[in-house]
């Protein structure tokens, strides 16, 4: 593992046991160590990445410039958490493939920063969540971002694929890698590239295909910078950029060999550590940015605190400047917690009196250690935001299979949209809400491509900012024949609040009558209507319309 270890010495910011429990693996037990190690990581704030790309993805020789793997587009960073106007926070391996946000305790992929890059938005839309490949005939060609129909064998059942630029192609290789590994226990919704059913997680025809992407571009200067300063934020690295030849033991041509840190080939004792004490996580230089945080909300980061050797518990202290709004449950870990093979995860609570920046540090001493590593803190307190509820577009490009839902662009800042659809199966009376998210404030309309025969949609939208979501907008029905506006079923929307319901529908809906959940009539309407407050009290309800075959369960707090 000669090469292996020459580039894992180019970047001194690797702590010397950071990968020691890869050390003497092979196969599925190797792939899991790799999962383990790198799971454990501080969760960044997903409206806060732009603060992150500002060090992570800009140009060497000009800091202020972005470097887009998109396009070859000339965009600037800003500064803050405001992002850069035409460019997206781009997901390399789609959300949508796990159910992003909120599914499988998918926030930790959703947000991290090892798979996330900044993208030319036209660019990011035409790839939207297809699979890489090799493409055949192009649809989209603008010069570094090909999107079009694959090559014979690829793809994974879409008819389409995204081929980023040969000097990109070896990065997404490796992004691609560590995302297999770090989220395995994943539940994957679309398998083109990925499966359920194997510890490899990777098919074999997207295996074929990165592993070739891996071998003809090397990893660059960019990619080791890079790495370097998501250690710095998220505390874990990509091991597929610091050992290239990694992703061979598992995928590739050393397939059953065993991997090994050190040039003899021998494996070092992992289980019984004899040298000195160290500190494998955080690192000396490690920021925690909490970004823009509303007056009134707090926000909370976990940092994994994880040791070698400790022979003593560690000594946590807040001090400095604005050391008051942040808070720590504890003031000590115990070596044993340290030095286990998660670590400790340290939960950071940021909770600001006033608007303005805040900093602080947090100090980890003793445990046997010679000196010790200071952790800064960064924040910023806003007021809290003022959000007029949005105007809810009709859908577009309706085919048998999928639509576009559309909606005007909010009239304040908003740090994404909030798009929650509804499916109503008229065969079958069965319904399903689920909400999607945008990738930034300045998208107006998001592409649905699992639409099937029998199907009555409906979506409304929303905006969020810094932890509040504006009221839902109207609501748009495509209904199953592909016309929109309200048909036969005149489906709506029922949602909660405090002491009410609120109706969501484009037209009115007619008689309806609430019950108990003894059966019996609480309450009678004449005409529901859209945006009507329903007062009841606390308890369980059934709202029935004459209109619609569904009866709507609600809990009233």
């Amino acid at each position: 593992m000669v090469a292996a270890m020459a580039w894992l010495g180019a970047s001194a910011d690797i702590p010397a046991s950071y990968y020691s429990t890869l050390d003497g693996k092979s196969g599925q037990a190797l792939k899991d160590a790799i999962h383990n190690l790198a799971k454990q990581h501080t969760m960044l704030s997903y409206s806060s990445l732009w603060v992150y790309f500002a060090e992570t993805d800009c140009q060497a020789e000009d800091e202020s410039k972005v470097w887009d793997m998109y396009s070859d587009k000339t965009y600037y960073f800003r500064g803050g958490s405001s992002g850069v106007y035409g460019m997206h926070k781009e997901h390399s391996l789609p959300k949508s493939w796990w159910g992003g946000y909120g599914t499988n305790d998918g926030y930790a992929g959703y947000t991290d920063i090892n798979h996330l890059y900044p993208a030319d938005g036209d660019a990011n839309m035409a790839k939207s969540n297809y699979p890489l490949g090799e493409v055949s005939q192009a649809t989209f060609d603008n010069g570094v971002t090909r999107v079009g129909s694959p090559k014979t064998g690829q793809g994974g059942g879409c008819n389409t694929v995204f081929e980023p630029d040969d000097r990109y192609k070896g990065d997404f290789a490796r992004t691609y890698f560590y995302m297999a590994c770090t989220y395995q226990d994943y539940t994957w919704k679309y398998t083109y590239m990925l499966n359920n059913s194997t510890w490899k997680t990777l098919n074999e025809w997207s295996t074929e295909l990165l592993c070739r992407w891996a071998r003809a571009d090397a990893v660059s200067d960019k990619e080791v910078n890079r790495n370097d300063a998501v250690q710095k934020y998220q505390n874990n690295r990509n091991p597929f950029i610091d050992f290239p030849e990694l992703f061979e033991y598992i995928w590739g041509d050393r397939q059953g060999q065993v991997f090994y840190l050190n040039d003899a080939g021998t494996s070092s004792d992992t289980t019984t550590y004899t040298g000195d004490p160290e500190l494998i996580a955080p690192t000396q230089g490690t920021v925690l940015d909490f970004g823009e945080v509303a007056l009134g909300k707090s926000l909370d980061y976990t940092l994994y605190i994880k040791g070698r050797g400790l022979n003593n518990p560690l000594t946590l202290q807040l001090y400095r400047y604005d050391y008051e709004m942040f808070s720590i449950p504890v003031n000590s870990v115990s070596r044993t917690a340290a030095n286990s093979a998660d670590g400790y995860p340290l939960q950071i609570t940021y909770t600001p009196t006033g608007i303005g920046e805040h900093t602080a540090r947090l100090l980890i001493s003793d445990g046997g250690l010679t000196g010790s590593v200071g952790v800064e803190l960064r924040a910023r307190c806003v007021a809290v935001p003022t959000l007029s509820t949005l105007e809810a577009l009709s859908a577009t490009n309706i085919s048998s299979t999928g639509y576009t839902a559309n909606w005007k662009p909010s009239a304040q800042e908003v740090d994404y949209y909030v798009i929650t659809r509804t499916v109503y199966n008229q065969d079958t009376g069965e319904t399903l809400t689920e909400t999607f998210t945008t990738d930034d404030g300045y998208t107006t309309s998001y592409t649905f491509e699992d639409r099937h025969a029998g199907e009555t949609h409906t979506y409304y939208v929303q905006g969020y900012r810094l932890g509040y979501l504006s009221d839902p907008s109207n609501v748009i029905t495509v209904d199953a024949s592909g016309l929109t506006g309200l048909e036969a079923d005149k489906p709506i929307q029922v949602l909660t609040m405090d002491g009410a319901i609120l109706i969501k529908c484009s037209e009115n809906v007619g008689q309806a009558d609430v019950y108990d959940m003894a059966g019996r009539l609480v309450l009678h309407i004449d005409n529901l209507a859209d945006d009507m407050i329903i007062d009841l009290p606390r308890g369980i309800y059934l709202l029935k319309t004459s209109t619609c075959r569904q009866a709507w369960k609600v809990a009233v707090k």
